[in-house]
């Protein structure tokens, strides 16, 4: 059985790996790309685009997060119930220092936690939650959010956020500077040119790959961790049924869908909904109150 060190050091290693897989990312295109257009300059640039890239996404990713998703910083005297849930919860979870409150302003039901480490984090909630749950089940959702913190949760997936966006922004001025031309076919590189251009295509998507891989068993120990933390597992039940028939959709980016307590795209049409549901980064919430409602404390 997995301890409570045990998860905050296999999410360090993760954090390592993860920017490790990105670097190699990066490299790859840039010197793919630098041999297509016979300029070496490109590789270089990806080399250092790179390093910048994830030291940036380490020391302000959560601040790149929370301009992604539209969340302002609120104070207590704005909402001092849900300021002393989180509190409350905090000192309960061991946590040295209480979150930070940030908001969002939509009816939709959902709330996410984001930042470096517990002592720098933030738990963020939606209007919609705060006027929709009852308070044993917003205690709920943010003691799911506050064990997202205590385990580094947080950390991995912030990181996942920026890193697979930036992975999915180079693809795409690769691909775009594939049509421009080139090396020309006729010495040779029509094979290679191709290969080049299949990988800048599927390099978003093995992005996403990895931010799936990393994400689902997470939503299940947050929910058994929260449960215990509030010794009422049936608070965060109820509260994901009511999230679950809400039929509000929220506007933020795909990018950020796995950060999310449920999948912010799952009621949304067109575009958008197959952008955000192509991978589920949610295990199904049905699946999620039957194991909850199943727990005995």
């Amino acid at each position: 059985m997995k301890t409570a060190y045990s998860v905050v050091a296999e999410n360090t290693f993760r954090t390592g790996l993860l920017m490790i897989v990105f670097l190699g990312l990066v490299f790859g295109l840039g010197w793919i790309f630098s041999y297509l257009f016979e300029n070496k300059a490109i590789f270089y640039g990806a080399v250092i685009f790179g390093v910048l890239i994830n030291l940036l996404s380490l020391l302000w990713g959560d601040k790149m997060v929370l301009a992604l998703t539209g969340a302002k910083e609120i104070k207590k005297e704005d909402l001092p119930e849900v300021y002393r849930l989180v509190e409350n919860l905090a000192i309960t979870a061991g946590l040295s220092q209480t979150p930070k409150v940030y908001l969002i302003n939509s009816a939709a039901l959902n709330a996410f936690a984001t930042g470096k480490s517990p002592r720098d984090s933030v738990v963020v909630l939606t209007t919609g939650i705060i006027e929709k749950l009852n308070k044993e089940e917003l205690e709920g959702v943010i003691a799911h959010e506050l064990s997202h913190i205590k385990n580094y949760d947080i950390r991995v997936m912030m990181i996942a956020t920026i890193l697979a966006g930036i992975i999915a922004i180079m693809a795409d001025i690769f691909l775009r500077m594939s049509f421009w031309g080139g090396r020309d076919e006729e010495r040779g590189n029509g094979l290679f040119f191709l290969i080049g251009f299949i990988l800048a295509l599927l390099a978003p998507l093995f992005a996403q790959l990895i931010v799936l891989a990393i994400s689902r068993k997470r939503e299940f120990m947050a929910d058994a961790s929260g449960a215990l933390l509030t010794r009422n597992p049936e608070g965060l039940a109820n509260a994901l049924e009511k999230i679950s028939i809400s039929n509000i959709p929220l506007n933020t980016s795909p990018a950020t869908a796995h950060l999310f307590i449920v999948n912010p795209f799952k009621n949304k049409k067109g575009l958008i909904s197959w952008l955000g549901n192509i991978f589920s980064t949610h295990p199904p919430i049905e699946e999620r109150i039957k194991t909850l409602k199943s727990m005995i404390l």
